[in-house]
């Protein structure tokens, strides 16, 4: 249900010692191959951590073979973000060490690490505990718990998840762990994410399968707003399976995956007790129906109001009223709102009563139709209550 899913793979998730709680806080997934291919797409913040950076020359090719690593290592507990060139060394530094712990290349390993900004990693710590975590290292399913659990920070369960495919030429499996809670508002990726995969693909395909997956998938969550310094999906591919599954095929498993991924996310949100999709449709392109909906998921006001309990249409279409006529066109006149199942209002109107509305489940489900086009796209968020303060008031103190 992992990253051990995929033959080829072996992971292990370890206690080094970086977390004050003596929780898990290192993970290490290694491609035993045949295929070391490597794919990824990161964070667009400017304030982008040195581990991300690292990993993104690898995936380009600066420190070795483009499309190719053989092994990523992720602690949690320390960014590493905003630290300097003392972040870059250490980063370096990490790097090297695995790889020679793995008789491979530097530019053969991906490194990702989450948590607080702005503090240093304890490198005594993830030296020592890397050689742990490579006598810790398996192919069983537990291993790929135990790594899962290894990268959670304010997560409170490890999110796993994996499909397999029967094809005429076999069995191929696609498998892959997330974390994150919060800081999910992003730009070109989100949280940190691996997926493994026993398929023969080469990199070129495995680039455009995470790309476009995650831009569909991921990218559209809006937890909070915020967009983290060290955003990271990495694909990794071992060809293990012996099988080629056709194009459309692989690029469907990796969006499958990223999309359950992705749920688990939102479920996980810090504080939250409803988890809302924001549908709209009736859009004159994907690309305006995308900008609708993540335009009302910034609400704060309509986030409260589902965590009230209250299906108040009218912050929705106040939100939707702010996107620019030449980013999504509509007539306002002509816009529906639907709220778990009941319509409340009507071209322009109120329609059915918001006291007939449903609001007890963990679903909330909001659906804009705005009578323009034949397009649609979902955007994910979650509602805002007292938990979320809570939680990052208290975050470094």
């Amino acid at each position: 249900m992992s990253v051990t899913a995929a033959k080829g793979f072996r992971a292990a998730g370890i206690r080094a010692g970086l977390k004050p709680s003596g929780s898990p806080d290192l993970a290490l997934v290694v491609n035993d191959g045949p295929l070391d291919v490597a794919a990824g797409v990161f964070t667009t913040n400017r304030f982008i951590a040195a581990p991300a950076v690292w990993s993104r020359e690898v995936v380009a090719g600066e420190h070795g073979r483009p499309g190719a690593a053989r092994a990523v290592i992720v602690n949690s507990g320390s960014a590493n973000a905003c630290t300097g060139a003392r972040g870059a060394a250490d980063t370096t530094a990490t790097a090297e060490h695995v790889a020679g712990l793995l008789d491979a290349d530097a530019g053969d390993i991906l490194v990702c690490s989450t948590g607080v900004i702005g503090v240093p990693i304890d490198m005594p710590v993830i030296l020592e505990g890397a050689g742990a975590a490579v006598r810790a290292l398996a192919a069983s399913e537990q291993a790929g718990h135990d790594a899962a659990e290894a990268i959670m920070t304010t997560d409170t369960v490890p999110k796993e998840d994996a499909v397999t495919v029967t094809g005429p030429d076999g069995a191929w499996t696609t498998g892959g762990m997330v974390k994150g809670v919060g800081m999910l508002a992003p730009g070109m990726a989100t949280m940190l994410c691996f997926i493994t995969t026993d398929a023969v693909v080469d990199a070129r395909s495995a680039e455009r399968a995470v790309s476009a997956a995650a831009a569909r998938t991921v990218n559209r969550i809006n937890s909070d707003g915020c967009m983290s310094t060290n955003d990271t999906v990495l694909l990794l591919a071992s060809g293990a399976s012996g099988v080629a599954p056709e194009p459309e095929a692989f690029d469907d498993a990796v969006v499958e995956v990223l999309a359950r991924l992705g749920r688990r996310l939102v479920a996980d949100a810090e504080g939250a007790t409803h988890d809302i999709a924001i549908t709209v449709m009736g859009a004159v392109s994907e690309a305006a129906a995308e900008t609708a909906a993540r335009a009302v998921s910034s609400s704060n006001l309509l986030k409260c109001a589902v965590a009230g309990g209250d299906a108040n249409w009218g912050r929705v279409l106040s939100q939707l009223g702010t996107v620019p006529e030449d980013a999504c066109p509509f007539d306002p006149d002509l816009v529906d709102v639907t709220i778990n199942g009941v319509t409340i209002f009507r071209h322009g109107g109120p329609g059915e009563s918001r006291e007939a509305v449903d609001m007890s489940a963990r679903e909330t489900r909001i659906d804009i139709d705005l009578s323009a086009g034949d397009a649609c796209a979902t955007v994910w968020t979650n509602d805002l209550t007292h938990g979320y303060v809570t939680i990052n008031g208290d975050y470094t103190t």
